[in-house]
């Protein structure tokens, strides 16, 4: 295959190429997964262990050295504010450890651009399985807690892939985006571990949005993490039902950016050998 060939960039060779190596990309995705730790002594439990030490350091710090509230409700446990605060953070999680890696994605497996046949476009989706697995592991530690503190679990929490399904797909779609501009720009992975960090601070992670003034809440809603960290708690914590309308909205915006970001990585691609 000649690098150099323009590729096709239309959703429609986004879906064919997502269902042709939907087992490559099943294959990659469990190496990533077990590759982070391969060579320990537990393997692949750290990966339930390091949300239930974060979730744990979250309710001694908020509940008893705090003494935090979230303002929800008039019989707010103790522990309610960390396992609200977790979700934002699991949100968050998402987000940032895909772009986080997506500038060097293509640099680190520079082999596939020049020695051999392969589906670039597969790492970025590898990069967001792989996040999307300890991003689950990390609610059933959460759901877990909840059962124990406040002894039942709301049904709607079988929502939360169609409340997460619009932020992976813009994620997806930035990745690719990032992926292509990391080959040609390398100062943009620091920009973006810079970007991660605001946009934690400036999504309702710790705190309420009610408790924003007014006039600086604009910023806060546009944070593409708001919506979607107000959703889940709405139906993990809360147990409502989420804003059809918001993420139908929401769901059209992002697979324009996915589509967008598609495009990009598809035209720029073959420039990738020569920088390389």
């Amino acid at each position: 295959m000649n690098p150099h060939l323009s590729q096709s960039t239309s959703l429609v060779a986004l879906l064919r190429s997502f269902w042709f190596n939907r087992e490559l990309i099943w294959q990659m995705v469990r190496r990533e997964v077990v590759g982070r730790y391969r060579g320990s002594v537990m393997g692949i439990v750290w990966s339930f262990f390091n949300p239930l030490f974060m979730l744990a350091v979250y309710t001694f710090v908020f509940s008893v050295v705090f003494k935090a509230r979230w303002g929800e409700s008039v019989d707010e446990s103790k522990t309610q504010f960390a396992m609200i605060l977790f979700v934002g953070m699991i949100v968050h999680s998402i987000l940032a450890e895909v772009l986080n890696q997506a500038p060097s994605i293509i640099k680190n497996n520079a082999n596939y651009v020049k020695k051999v046949v392969f589906p670039l476009e597969v790492l970025s989706i590898v990069s967001v399985g792989s996040t999307l697995f300890h991003a689950f592991v990390s609610l059933i530690v959460l759901l877990t807690a909840f059962a124990v503190f406040n002894g039942c679990i709301h049904w709607t929490v079988v929502l939360i892939p169609l409340v997460w399904l619009p932020l992976l797909l813009a994620t997806l779609g930035f990745a690719w985006m990032l992926a292509s501009l990391g080959v040609f720009l390398r100062d943009i992975g620091h920009l973006i571990g810079i970007i991660t960090t605001v946009l934690l601070f400036l999504a309702p992670v710790f705190y309420s949005i009610k408790n924003i003034p007014k006039e600086y809440r604009f910023w806060i809603m546009i944070n593409p993490l708001t919506f979607i960290i107000q959703q889940s708690r709405e139906i993990v914590i809360w147990g409502r039902l989420p804003s059809w309308c918001g993420l139908g909205i929401y769901f059209l915006v992002s697979i324009l950016i996915l589509w967008f970001g598609f495009w990009w990585f598809q035209k720029t691609r073959k420039g990738f050998a020569d920088v390389l």
